[in-house]
C-alpha cells in the first residue's frame, strides 16, 4: 500500500527512553514500512471554527541512543490531512486528556485515531476494569474515609492509589498496623475532589505484575515486571524490572473475557495488568511493553499493530 501520513501526539521526543518506549517502537516500525511521520504535543493542537489544526514537525527516527530523532521544519497543518493519528501522550487522565479526546473526535474516523478517542475517554484504566468484578481482587472506589477504613478493616493489607494516576506515582501499601492511613487520606482528599482506588494487597506481586498486550482484543505478548526490593510497585517507571514470561490458563481466561469488549470499543492497542489470578488495570492510553517483549521473545508486536491499522485504513 502507499505510504501513510502519520502524526504522533506524544510527549517531547527528547524526554523518552527509546529502550522501553512503545511509541518509539511504533514510529520505528511505521518508518520501516514506508510511512511518513510527524510529531506534535497536545499543547500544539487547537480547534478553530471546527477545524482541528496543529503545529507539527516531520521527524525521522533511528535506534541510535546518541541521535535517535531528527526534526524537519515546523509547519501548521489541518490534522484531517493525516491518514492516522497515534494518541500516545502519557496520562494522568485529567481534563486536559479528556479535552484532547473531544478535539480528536472532530477528525476521527476519516482520519483514523488510534485508539478511538471516544473509547479512550470512556475507559480510564482504573474504572474500565471495574466492569469485570469477577476477575478483580476486592476493590473499592471511594473518597469517604469511613468507607475506606471499613474496607481496610475487612482486608487488613491494602493498596491505596489515585484513581487517575499513572506510572506507579502515588501508590501506597498500607500494611496491618500501619498508622499512616489517616494522614495519607488527608493528603489525597485535600489535594483533589476525586475518589481513590483501594484494593486488597496481593502478595503474588512479589513474583511480578504481568503486563499483557492485546491487539484488537487478542493477547499477543506479555512481560513480567518484578518490584524492586523494598517497593510494592512493579511499574517500570518506579524501578520495576522487566522479565520474560508466558501466559497461564487463568490469564488466557481473563483475556478471553475482556478481549471482545476492547475490540468492540475500537481499542486496538491495550495493555492489561495481572497480579496472580487477578486483573488490576486495563491500560488504553499509552501502554508500554513492546520493546521489552521484542527483546525477550523476538516478537515484533509493533508490526502486528501496523498491519491492523493498515487493514483498517484500506477497509475505510
Amino acid at each position: 500500500m502507499a505510504g501513510l501520513k502519520i502524526a504522533v501526539q506524544m510527549n517531547p521526543m527528547d524526554s523518552i527512553d527509546i529502550t522501553g518506549d512503545s511509541s518509539f517502537a511504533l514510529m520505528l516500525e511505521a518508518q520501516a514500512r514506508g510511512h511518513s511521520l510527524w510529531h506534535y504535543q497536545v499543547g500544539d493542537m487547537w480547534l478553530a471554527n471546527a477545524v482541528l489544526q496543529a503545529r507539527v514537525r516531520p521527524v525521522r527516527v533511528t535506534d541510535d541512543p546518541a541521535a535517535f530523532f531528527e526534526f524537519g521544519p515546523q509547519a501548521t497543518i489541518d490534522l484531517q490531512e493525516m491518514d492516522v493519528i497515534l494518541m500516545r501522550q502519557d496520562p494522568p487522565f485529567d481534563m486536559a486528556y479528556i479535552t484532547a479526546t473531544h478535539l480528536l473526535e472532530h477528525i476521527h474516523p476519516k482520519t483514523l485515531v488510534v485508539n478511538n478517542p471516544a473509547a479512550v475517554r470512556n475507559a480510564p484504566e482504573k474504572l474500565l476494569v471495574t466492569h469485570f468484578p469477577a476477575l478483580m481482587p476486592p476493590t473499592l472506589i471511594a473518597r469517604d474515609p469511613a468507607i475506606i477504613r471499613a474496607f481496610r478493616a475487612t482486608h487488613n493489607d491494602i493498596i491505596v492509589k489515585p484513581l487517575f494516576g499513572n506510572g506507579g506515582i502515588g501508590v501506597f501499601r498500607i500494611k496491618p498496623g500501619d498508622e499512616n492511613l489517616g494522614s495519607l487520606l488527608d493528603m489525597f482528599l485535600g489535594a483533589s475532589r476525586e475518589p481513590l482506588m483501594i484494593q486488597r494487597y496481593e502478595p503474588a506481586v512479589r513474583q511480578g505484575d504481568k503486563r499483557i498486550i492485546l491487539i484488537d482484543g487478542e493477547p499477543l505478548g506479555a512481560l513480567n515486571r518484578i518490584p524492586a526490593e523494598g517497593d510494592s510497585r512493579s511499574n517500570m517507571h518506579a524501578g520495576g524490572v522487566p522479565a520474560p514470561t508466558t501466559l497461564t490458563p487463568r490469564e488466557l481466561e481473563i483475556c478471553a473475557a475482556i478481549g471482545p469488549v476492547l475490540k468492540a470499543q475500537g481499542l486496538l492497542f491495550t495493555g492489561i495488568d495481572v497480579i496472580g489470578d487477578y486483573l488490576t488495570e486495563i491500560n488504553v492510553t499509552s501502554p508500554t511493553g513492546l520493546r521489552q517483549i521484542a527483546r525477550f521473545d523476538g516478537v515484533n508486536l509493533a508490526a502486528i499493530i501496523w498491519q491492523k491499522i493498515e487493514a483498517t485504513r484500506n477497509a475505510g
